[in-house]
Parts: C-alpha cells; sequence; structure tokens
C-alpha cells in the first residue's frame, strides 16, 4: 500500500484573470501577413486562420472551468492553479508573454456553451484550455469546432467525447473506459458479487456507471440496482432505502463532491454502514472527505495512478505548496498543468513573427501540432495524441479514505 498525500506547491506569477464578452461570430477567414525574417516564408497563411499578437501584447489561452458551486469550485481551481504553474515555468514564450483568460462553466452544459461562445467571439484567444467537465466540454465543443478553436480538456473523462468525430478536441487525461472497468475489477476482486449503481445524470456520472456495470457483469458480478439522482439533491434516504432492499454489497457512483458525500453519509442513516462506497475522480477531493466527516472513512475513489507521474512531480508539488499555501485539494492539478504546457509547446513549433515583431500563430497549424503530441513526458504521465485526440496514456489506481487521506490500495 502507498499512501498518497496531496502535497503542496509553489507559484511564481500572479496571473491575470479577464472576462471576455460577447455572443459568438464567426471565426476570422484565413488571413496572411508578410514575412520578412531569416527561418520564416515571405507569406504565412493557414486555411483556419491566423491569431496575430501584437508586439508586446500577451499570447492569450482562454481557460474554462468550474470556478464556483459547492463541491465543483475546488475541482475547477485546482485546475487553474496547476495551469498558472505551467505559464510561470514556461516563462516567455517566443519573447511574449502568456495570460490565461479565465471563465467559469459552471460544470454545466450550458455553462460550456456560454463561455465557448464568449472565446470565439475573442479572435485574440489562441487556444482553449478546457472544459473541466465532461457536461461543459459537450455544451463547448462544436462551438470550438464550427470556429476552429482548439481545445485541451485535463479533465473531460467522459467516453462520448472522443466519439463525435470532434477534430479541435484534445484531452489529456485518460478515458472513462477504463475507468469505470478499473473499479470494477477491484470490486469483484474484493469478493463483492452484487453492486448497486448511481450516477448525477451528466454525460460523465452516467457514462462511468454504464462502463462499471458492463464491467461487473462480464467478470461474473450482478448489477442488483441502477438508480439516478439530480445534482442538488440533498436527501439521498428515500433512494437508498431502494437500493438497500435489493441487498447489494457495494454502491458505485459517478458523479461530484456534494452528492457523493451525501450518498455516503446517509447510506449509514438507512443501515447500509456495510455497504461499500465508491466512487470516481470526482469524488478525489479533500472536500468530499470534510463534507461526508467520519462517513467518508473506508470509502473508496478511482482517479489517476501516482505510480506513472513524471519525474517533475516533486518540484512541482513544491512550488504549489509555495505559491497557494496548500496541498493540491482535487485530483487534476498536473493534468491542467500538461494541457498548458502541451498547447504552448505547439505554439513554439507553428508561430513566426513578422518584420514588426508580431507573431502569428495559424490556427489550423496548432491544432496539427497539438494532435501530433508523442512521447511527451508530462507530470501526470507520458502523452501522446491518438488520431480521435486522446492524449492521455496512464492507468488509473484505487484509493480508500484512511484518516481523512487518500491511501493508494489497487493496483497493490
Amino acid at each position: 500500500m502507498r499512501v498518497l498525500r496531496l502535497v503542496s506547491f509553489l507559484v511564481i506569477a500572479a496571473l491575470l484573470v479577464a472576462a471576455c464578452g460577447g455572443g459568438a461570430t464567426p471565426a476570422p477567414a484565413a488571413t496572411s501577413a508578410p514575412e520578412t525574417e531569416a527561418g520564416t516564408s515571405e507569406e504565412y497563411t493557414d486555411e483556419w486562420g491566423v491569431v496575430k499578437v501584437e508586439a508586446g501584447s500577451p499570447i492569450r489561452i482562454g481557460f474554462g472551468a468550474a470556478l464556483s458551486g459547492a463541491g465543483l469550485d475546488v475541482l475547477g481551481i485546482d485546475e487553474k492553479r496547476g495551469a498558472e504553474l505551467a505559464v510561470a515555468d514556461k516563462g516567455d514564450l517566443l519573447g511574449f508573454s502568456v495570460e490565461l483568460v479565465a471563465e467559469d462553466d459552471l460544470c454545466s452544459a450550458e455553462g460550456g456553451t456560454t463561455v465557448a461562445n464568449k472565446f470565439v467571439s475573442d479572435p485574440s484567444i489562441v487556444a482553449v484550455l478546457g472544459q473541466m467537465c465532461s457536461s461543459g466540454c459537450l455544451g463547448a465543443m462544436d462551438i470550438y469546432q464550427e470556429h476552429n478553436y482548439t481545445m485541451v480538456s485535463p479533465s473531460c473523462t467522459g467516453v462520448v467525447m472522443t466519439t463525435r468525430g470532434n477534430t479541435s478536441f484534445h484531452r489529456v487525461c485518460w478515458n472513462d473506459e477504463i475507468q469505470g472497468p478499473a473499479a470494477a475489477e477491484y470490486l469483484y476482486s474484493k469478493g463483492i458479487t452484487k453492486v448497486a449503481t448511481i450516477h448525477d445524470g451528466s454525460p460523465y456520472g452516467e457514462g462511468l456507471a454504464n462502463t462499471l456495470a458492463a464491467a461487473f457483469e462480464e467478470l461474473g458480478g450482478e448489477v442488483v440496482s441502477a438508480e439516478a439522482v439530480n445534482v442538488g439533491d440533498t436527501d439521498m434516504r428515500p433512494l437508498l432505502e431502494r437500493i438497500k432492499s435489493a441487498g447489494p454489497e457495494a454502491i458505485y457512483f459517478g458523479g461530484f463532491v456534494a452528492e457523493g458525500a451525501y450518498l455516503a453519509s446517509q447510506r449509514i442513516d438507512v443501515g447500509m454502514e456495510d455497504v461499500i462506497f465508491m466512487g470516481a475522480d470526482g469524488l478525489q477531493a479533500l472536500d468530499y472527505v470534510k463534507a461526508a466527516g467520519s462517513a467518508s472513512e473506508g470509502t473508496f475513489v478511482s482517479a489517476a495512478n501516482p505510480a506513472e507521474a513524471g519525474p517533475g512531480m516533486p518540484a512541482f508539488l513544491e512550488a504549489y505548496q509555495a505559491a497557494y499555501g496548500e496541498e493540491p485539494p482535487a485530483p487534476f492539478h498536473a493534468h491542467a498543468y500538461d494541457a498548458a504546457m502541451v498547447i504552448m509547446n505547439a505554439i513554439e513549433k507553428v508561430a513566426q513573427t513578422d518584420a514588426d515583431g508580431n507573431l502569428l500563430i495559424g490556427r489550423k497549424a496548432l491544432n496539427e501540432a497539438i494532435g501530433s503530441t508523442s512521447g511527451y513526458q508530462g507530470l501526470s504521465g507520458m502523452i501522446t495524441c491518438d488520431e480521435v485526440g486522446n492524449c492521455g496514456t496512464g492507468t488509473v489506481a484505487i484509493s480508500e479514505v484512511r484518516d481523512g487521506e487518500f491511501a493508494v490500495v489497487w493496483p497493490e
């Protein structure tokens, strides 16, 4: 057993957060600019359009995540900090500073749509680091695709993300087609033969519940109950009473902190303290432990396998602690760091400067450079993008809450 301690780190610069207003407008047409400097062509064109960053102005990258909302803001703020640390570590990019333009997508489809429309109405946004939740990604990805804006998500793990043919979508996290089955394998290996599933109605939560159920039944187990809650529900007892009558040995929940904490604690209220409770990465946050209190002890979550972290992780954790005065409170800070680095590395690869010192970035060239990322050693693990935008190559681990901390128990 290894104890996964969410340690702390250093950020050096406070990054500007600016909101971009306005509704969706067509993306700029392909443009060209004269080039005279050595190593560049005389004319720079791009089928999707060229972003021109004026000399002395910052390279602007959109950032979309939940920055408000109980049990959700901690996830988004943690990701934002990871991205900030990446920008600080990168320093000047081709002689230009980098600015994160942060917007709150509320972890919802509607929020994702709103944020995407803001970003695509601003031609200075080079690419988008986001969205955070699969619901937000689904609300945003078609808009980015239509307007030729590239997105790199640190945490949209939903299976459906890479089945829709969106060529501008990429993610550095895993695909939940491996997370649900990993949880099923762990439960079955512990002698659990009857499981109940609950999800929160989101594409993320429902996808997790479905992939776990399919894998568990394939192993020989039985799904005795399949239920759903609504985001914002607080009284889970009637639902838990129904589940109790089905006789599960474990409950698996696909969703986030608020509802997960109510389920974990109220299962004890209805006499299911001996029934295992398990969630996924949406629950691997210190806010879950705080909200569920003593009921969180002995519960399980799945999230990134810490054994696969890159060699830069210890220094990153020190930087995080120094910058923010606390340990990372949620699971995707490293993935956000990696997403930012993938975007910035691609900008370095494709950008050119004109005779006036302006930076020219082709949108299609940038998208293709991101999609061709291969063998990049990130903090979260090795990053190699496939043809549909899956770039994370890592596996997941199962952790148990012990003494208020997440202790890795599988793989052993």
